[in-house]
């Protein structure tokens, strides 16, 4: 069987282009004993990726150059040696940015996280395992939940909502009785997030920020969950209450940046107001997955969580899909349908 796959012809500088990546189509082997194949449906493409095109230490190793890039995607077996795995069953793995793989499950016995059988889940797409029940719906969770602590009655505030993870970390928000501020790009972002009940929706993009998040926030704000840094990050400093809790989970503004950005003016503040800004990695909570697979799977049967997906048809359009995440392409989660 033959795969065609992504590989990284460059490191970008500045917003990645068609020009860092190449197409490249390679044979299979048969799976052996212990081994399965994959055809992969859909796949992931993250901003955290952005962070491992650059040749430097991370939590993550970089993306090496002439090499398939490596992201979460869902699968199904198509051929199966393997102990508990028969055709037809879907994976979870992080053997993106490819249609189809070889792979011994048994390697993974320890790292559920890299391989692991999916549950059916009627009336779910598998594409929900990317974004809502997968790797951002879990950011969203761990990051507001275990960082951010919310009480009923507080206000939170989300920038770059109308993404993967700032839009469950809205709804969320609001099932833990908490007033939501979130922003986006559009007008037609902010109606979407409207609808799954945020209750002050901002399009950054049509200036004063600052102005707006006072006016839906006069008393301040009591969390902030930061998937954008920048003049989003100074406006939370600014409008935060006294004991504020900061989750810092991305800073979109800033990833493609080709020199130092300046940090907030107004830092003095975080002295003053005794906020508490913790950046977090979602891997360091991967044992909160079952508990958050419980939760959100419950919200999701009872009709309180609402998702959008962009999705972009074939292998070959991931390189514009992962470049679409930087300016503002997508509502909620971009998949790539193999």
């Amino acid at each position: 069987m033959q795969s065609t796959e992504i590989r990284l012809k460059s490191r970008p500088e500045g917003v990645p282009t068609a020009a860092n990546f190449n197409v490249a189509t390679v044979d299979l082997p048969a799976p052996g004993e212990g081994q399965v194949l994959v055809r992969n449906r859909f796949m992931s493409v993250d901003p955290y990726m952005r962070g491992r095109m650059y040749d430097r230490p991370s939590y993550v190793p970089p993306f090496q150059i002439g090499e398939a890039l490596q992201g979460h995607a869902v699968g199904e077996v198509v051929e199966s040696h393997a102990e508990g795995f028969a055709p037809g069953d879907l994976v979870s793995s992080m053997f993106g940015w490819r249609e189809a793989y070889v792979v011994a499950p048994e390697a993974f016995a320890q790292a559920p996280a890299l391989f692991s059988k999916l549950p059916h889940i009627p009336g779910v797409s598998p594409s929900a395992f990317l974004g809502v029940l997968g790797m951002p719906g879990l950011t969203a969770y761990v990051g507001l939940l275990e960082i951010g602590q919310p009480k009923e009655g507080e206000t939170v505030f989300v920038s770059g909502g109308a993404g993967a993870v700032g839009s469950l970390v809205a709804q969320i928000a609001k099932i833990k009785g908490c007033t939501v501020v979130a922003s986006a790009g559009t007008d037609e972002k902010c109606a979407w997030l409207r609808s799954a009940g945020v209750d002050h929706a901002i399009n950054y993009k049509a200036g004063d920020l600052l102005g707006q998040v006072q006016a839906a926030a006069p008393k301040g704000i009591d969390v902030y969950f930061d998937n954008v840094g920048g003049e989003h990050l100074e406006v939370a400093i600014e409008t935060a209450r006294v004991g504020a809790r900061f989750a810092e989970c991305g800073m979109i503004a800033q990833y493609n940046a080709t020199d130092p950005v300046p940090g907030p003016r107004n830092m003095i503040q975080i002295v003053g107001k005794s906020l508490k800004i913790q950046g977090f990695i979602v891997y360091n909570y991967a044992h909160l997955q079952p508990q958050f697979t419980a939760d959100v799977g419950r919200w999701i049967g009872e009709g309180r969580i609402k998702w959008k997906e962009t999705v972009k048809d074939g292998i070959a359009s991931a390189p514009a899909a992962f470049a679409g995440l930087f300016d503002g392409s997508n509502t909620g989660k971009m998949v790539v349908k193999l």
